[in-house]
């Protein structure tokens, strides 16, 4: 809702709605009760005294000229929503504990520096020079908050920002291709661990991320050794299936890696671009979150249901809903239809 229509349905001005949510001024009791009518939140939402979350610098949104302004806050305020029901989640249980590794990232940055803080970082991880097994778990395990974004336009793609103490990382459930929904996490996480500081919206650091997440999935000194010397895409689906990324993604690393030509990787390209979207040989269902699903079960379990969270975070029970649903694998569900004789 934008400033003004709010305005207009409180009986205010605009100035005075800038002054309410910057905490210039506070609504009397009577303004408070129109609006959280008009925003269809409890008075809680406003009356509880919960803190902002305390947020060093701005979301990493992959192109801030693709989206508009209004998309980018609607989903960071999803984000402050989110970040009420975890809090209150953390009231109750142990979550995770952050841990991520602290890595020396120089700057400029180089190819091959990439490639030694992917490496780094992958061992700080525990991982060899397989495959990563499921990138979403992997954050999740580690600390890091993972949500489908709800209702999102496919405009706002995956993106990072830190809530409070822990970062969160939002993928848009819309483009449901595994390997793309592995790839936005590795790239999220690129940006968590090189850009914590950085001002966002540089396409040098969005190209970093990048190339930070094509090694992090793949080392190149493994994958060099994989790739077949020619296009020959039935290897190529093998080494999509064996690392979780896309045939687009190999096509683009051979080049890169010096195992494909210039000629080599143009055909490979126009293949591609004829084959369309979504690419040959689907990979399964998306990689999903889970970590907060699972919490409330567990919390089920201590007779804490939804609406009890709901009402220590000042919200909605709809409304916890939908975050508790954005971190919960959803599996697709077999249904057997009887028929007649």
């Amino acid at each position: 809702m934008r400033k003004n229509e709010l305005a207009r349905q409180v009986g205010v001005t605009a100035a005075a709605v800038s002054q309410y949510e910057l905490g210039q001024a506070r609504p009397s009791a009577a303004v408070l009760a129109r609006l959280a009518l008009a925003l269809a939140m409890p008075v809680e939402f406003f009356a509880a005294g919960v803190p902002a979350p305390a947020s060093p610098g701005r979301a990493h949104f992959r192109s801030l000229r693709a989206t508009s302004q209004a998309e980018r806050d609607q989903a960071e305020a999803f984000g402050e929503v989110a970040w009420r029901v975890v809090e209150a989640v953390g009231r109750q249980l142990r979550l995770p504990q952050l841990r991520l590794p602290q890595l020396d990232w120089p700057e400029p940055a180089r190819a091959e520096d990439v490639r030694t803080v992917a490496a780094a970082a992958r061992a700080e991880f525990g991982l060899d020079d397989g495959p990563v097994p499921h990138m979403v778990r992997l954050l999740e395990a580690h600390g890091v908050i993972v949500l489908s974004l709800p209702d999102a336009s496919e405009r706002v793609d995956a993106f990072s920002h830190w809530y409070g103490q822990r970062p969160f990382v939002f993928l848009n459930p819309a483009k449901n291709d595994k390997a793309r929904s592995r790839m936005d996490a590795a790239h999220e996480l690129g940006h968590l661990l090189l850009h914590h500081d950085a001002e966002p919206g540089s396409q040098l650091l969005e190209r970093e991320a990048t190339a930070f997440a094509s090694e992090f999935l793949a080392p190149s000194t493994t994958l060099a050794a994989e790739l077949p010397a020619r296009l020959d895409f039935d290897r190529l689906h093998e080494l999509k299936r064996r690392w979780g990324i896309s045939l687009k993604a190999l096509v683009y690393r051979g080049h890169d890696l010096g195992v494909y030509r210039d000629h080599t990787y143009r055909r490979g390209m126009s293949l591609l671009a004829q084959w369309g979207h979504p690419e040959p040989g689907d990979l399964g269902p998306r990689e999903q979150p889970s970590l907060l699903g699972k919490a409330v079960d567990l919390l089920n379990q201590q007779h804490t249901t939804i609406e009890d969270l709901a009402a220590q975070a000042g919200l909605p029970a709809t409304l916890a809903h939908t975050v508790i649903a954005a971190a919960t694998e959803h599996l697709p569900e077999l249904r057997l239809t009887p028929t007649s004789p």
